[in-house]
């Protein structure tokens, strides 16, 4: 954890952010097709870039082809083999954590989970259990609008979230594009919001912990009122435990 960042700052600090294309949407069963991990500087500009177009080892559906653009023969033939890809993705995000530097994923419960997933899929460690203490936190910025601005209606994707704070996404469902974007809106929206812009990156972690399991418990009440009277919404953030 990079103690020495004082209040206030880290919407202007430099960033790690992370982003996942799949094979679908279960996070227990669906498998990485494509990863982005960019580092961007306190300019907002790409320091550095990591991508990987992964062999999934199963079919992709057509529908997910149809929104990230790679078929099962693409990532047959082009992609790197599911183990060393998952490998390679979880040390990057580790040492990124290791350095102090805040991790910017859009819906982290949902890129992380998967991600863990894929790991123990592997016999991979997963990211979660490589460190030692405390990490770099997390930063969501679906959580972190969540909180911030609770009562504006509409969506909160992220293509949602780049025209409300007017960042622009160039190539929507591309790893590396939704990385970035995700960055800069975090950091929009640090900049406009005091709730959260104002608190020490120290304690950002557990905000959004404590605002995600708030956020999913409003969900779920909803829920039950208006269409399912058992509706179960997972509070956990910013990884899904894994249950055997």
């Amino acid at each position: 954890m990079d103690g020495g960042r004082v209040m206030g700052d880290w919407h202007g600090g430099p960033m790690v952010a992370f982003d996942l294309e799949t094979t679908g949407t279960d996070i227990e069963s669906d498998r990485i097709v494509t990863a982005a991990v960019v580092a961007v500087g306190p300019d907002g500009q790409v320091a550095r870039e990591r991508t990987w177009l992964v062999d999934p080892g199963v079919p992709i559906p057509e529908q997910a082809s149809a929104i990230h653009g790679i078929s099962t023969d693409q990532a047959r033939a082009e992609g790197m083999a599911a183990a060393p890809a998952i490998e390679e993705i979880t040390r990057t995000l580790f040492e990124a954590l290791r350095s102090g530097t805040p991790l910017v994923v859009m819906n982290a419960r949902y890129d992380l989970t998967l991600l863990d997933r894929e790991c123990r899929r592997h016999g991979i460690q997963p990211l979660g259990e490589r460190w030692r203490g405390r990490p770099a936190p997390v930063i969501d910025p679906l959580v972190l609008d969540k909180h911030a601005d609770r009562y504006r209606k509409g969506r909160r994707n992220l293509q949602a979230l780049c025209e409300h704070y007017g960042v622009t996404l160039d190539e929507a469902h591309n790893a590396g594009a939704d990385a970035l974007a995700a960055a800069r809106a975090a950091r929009r929206m640090g900049a406009r919001h005091a709730v959260i812009g104002t608190v020490a990156l120290a304690d950002l972690h557990d905000l959004q912990i404590r605002a995600a399991a708030e956020q999913a418990a409003s969900l779920q009440s909803y829920l039950r009122r208006t269409s399912d009277p058992e509706a179960i919404v997972e509070r956990a953030w910013p990884v899904v435990p894994y249950r055997v």
